[in-house]
């Protein structure tokens, strides 16, 4: 049944490719789409979406409205929250939160690894933006209450999206069963609405774009844009991106903004696959960047 149910999902994404463009468009995704229709056929559950940043105009999409798995994506969910109270002086930027043993997690990060037992909110804030560390998210989730960030996502009318749980080294049968879940309509209207200065207000939005744009992960869909993982805010050959990444066992998800000397579009594509292989990780990972060319070609 899995096996059929892949072979149905391939014939409509080969049926449905190039469709949502003009025919005298040179970028009809074709690329990205005969990817996710080989991986779909191995048996990758695939959620994918594009929009351009100024129109809406929807570019390619697959399976959108799907919740998906997305790992630490769902953490710009906590930042969005975090930036919106800085404007209390009881949680400003410099305000110092210490680590605690509850806290401790591994896998990424490198507060982990260094000596200082306390830093300020907005430095906690830049290391989830900059390379998904698990103990400063802990330290802001312990700060600000899960049922905070529920609430604010709810305002924002992501019913489909959420911050479901702290990281964990190990996932127990009373703990929830992934880090956050999303589809990628929402988190593409989601960051679209950041780069309009419409979540919360623009200064909101703004930290919140200031901490993704430090972002070093660009191992997913942001791998085909030939950029320095660690030097990439000022933009380079005319292109600026801001990503937000999720990785997991199984789980490869990215949303992101990028801008070209031609357009700017939001994207958003998570994975859920068997990752019990090194090639059929490697197979995921490329079908990740065909997407991120398709979308290179569309802004450049």
């Amino acid at each position: 049944m899995a096996v059929r149910d892949s072979d149905k999902r391939s014939k409509h994404l080969a049926e449905h490719r190039g469709k949502h463009l003009g025919s005298e468009a040179p970028e009809n995704f074709s690329r990205g789409f005969e990817a996710l229709g080989a991986l779909a056929v191995s048996g990758v559950q695939v959620s994918a979406r594009a929009t351009d940043l100024t129109t809406g105009r929807v570019l390619f999409s697959v399976d959108d409205h799907v919740v998906m798995p997305t790992a630490s994506v769902g953490t710009v969910l906590l930042l969005i929250e975090v930036a919106a109270r800085l404007r209390d002086a009881d949680f400003g930027s410099y305000t110092l939160l210490d680590r605690t043993a509850a806290d401790s997690v591994s896998g990424s990060g490198i507060w982990q690894h260094l000596q200082a037992p306390s830093l300020p909110i907005a430095d906690l804030a830049a290391l989830v933006g900059s390379s998904n560390d698990n103990l400063a998210t802990n330290v802001l989730i312990r700060a600000v209450g899960l049922e905070a960030v529920h609430a604010r996502t709810e305002s924002l009318g992501l019913s489909r999206s959420a911050l479901l749980d702290r990281v964990r080294d190990h996932r127990g049968p009373d703990d929830a069963p992934q880090l956050s879940v999303g589809s990628a309509k929402e988190f593409t209207w989601l960051f679209t609405a950041l780069a309009r200065g419409e979540i919360i207000d623009a200064e909101t939005s703004g930290r919140v774009l200031g901490w993704l744009s430090l972002n070093t992960d660009l191992t997913l869909v942001a791998g085909a844009f030939g950029l320095d993982p660690f030097a990439h805010r000022a933009g380079d050959h005319g292109l600026l991106l801001v990503n937000k990444t999720g990785t997991d066992a199984g789980v490869r998800s990215e949303v992101g903004i990028l801008r070209g000397p031609r357009s700017g579009v939001t994207y958003a594509v998570s994975m859920s696959f068997s990752d019990s292989t090194l090639p059929a990780r490697l197979n995921v990972l490329d079908g990740l960047r065909a997407i991120g060319l398709d979308l290179l070609e569309y802004v450049h």
